[in-house]
């Protein structure tokens, strides 16, 4: 999930850096703030994928 923001974040960096347009914080802060998403993508921070715990993940239960 944090990678897709991280991918939002540098396109409109990229698009503004295009444009020449300036919306009150510069494109460095939006650069900066995609890379440290990627950073805690990549620290598996935010990650969708969790793994079950408890007393039945992995295991056959019968119903008696």
């Amino acid at each position: 999930m944090l990678a897709i923001v991280a991918a939002v974040l540098f396109f409109i960096a990229l698009l503004l850096q295009l444009t020449k347009t300036a919306i009150g914080i510069g494109t460095d802060a939006i650069v900066t703030a995609g890379l440290m998403c990627v950073a805690l993508h990549m620290a598996g921070i935010g990650s969708a994928l969790r793994t079950r715990t408890g007393a039945r993940s992995g295991r056959w239960s019968f119903r008696r």
